[in-house]
């Protein structure tokens, strides 16, 4: 039997009347990112995903900015969501929960995850400013909405300190990107075994 494991790589596209989004993970990758969504700040923001997730990262959106960046944001969550789901398979050798406190200047964030099946979030963070650049701060939750709803984790993101909205957001999603690299990553002592008393995830 060989020792090689399986590659975590998932490709989806998403394609609705409001947007069109393909999205390409390798959860085993190094960080490279290939970010296109039109809105600059979100690419930022994706990009430390990959870089702090240690995930090959390629996301193609075009959506109707012409109205706003909700429907682009929220569906770029949803095909992120699809495709780690798929990348991760049958869960066997998961780590399975993960979690990161980052700071950046006087902004600090906490992001605990666990790949438990079940979608769940809990988000509890007050963003001094109600938009950064072209991004919509409110956005933020209904991208972690969608991810969590379809790569059925549990999430729970806090800003706890933080006056600049900027460094508040980049807080979250690197202790995102470290979360999910810590959740991910495969555990030799407990290779092909689902981490759960259940014997299902």
């Amino acid at each position: 039997m060989s020792s090689i494991p399986t590659a975590r790589i998932a490709e989806v596209q998403r394609n609705t009347n409001e947007t069109k989004i393909r999205v390409r993970v390798n959860l085993d990758g190094t960080g490279q990112a290939k970010l296109a969504t039109g809105i600059g700040f979100f690419d930022h923001m994706l990009d430390q995903i990959a870089r702090h997730g240690l995930i090959d990262l390629e996301i193609e959106a075009e959506g109707d900015l012409h109205i706003d960046g909700h429907h682009t944001v929220e569906d770029v969550g949803i095909t992120l969501g699809q495709a780690v789901a798929q990348a991760v398979s049958d869960k066997k050798g998961l780590t399975r929960y993960g979690h990161s406190y980052v700071p950046l200047d006087e902004a600090l964030s906490r992001v605990v995850v666990d790949f438990s099946g079940r979608p769940g979030l809990a988000m509890d963070v007050k963003f001094t400013a109600g938009s950064i650049g072209a991004f919509d701060t409110q956005l933020a939750f209904e991208f972690f909405q969608g991810f969590v709803n379809h790569a059925l984790v549990s999430l729970h993101v806090d800003n706890l300190k933080g006056h600049n909205a900027h460094h508040q957001c980049e807080t979250i999603f690197k202790a995102f990107g470290r979360a999910l690299r810590m959740a991910l990553t495969l555990d030799p002592r407990s290779a092909g075994v689902i981490p759960s008393t259940k014997g299902s995830l």
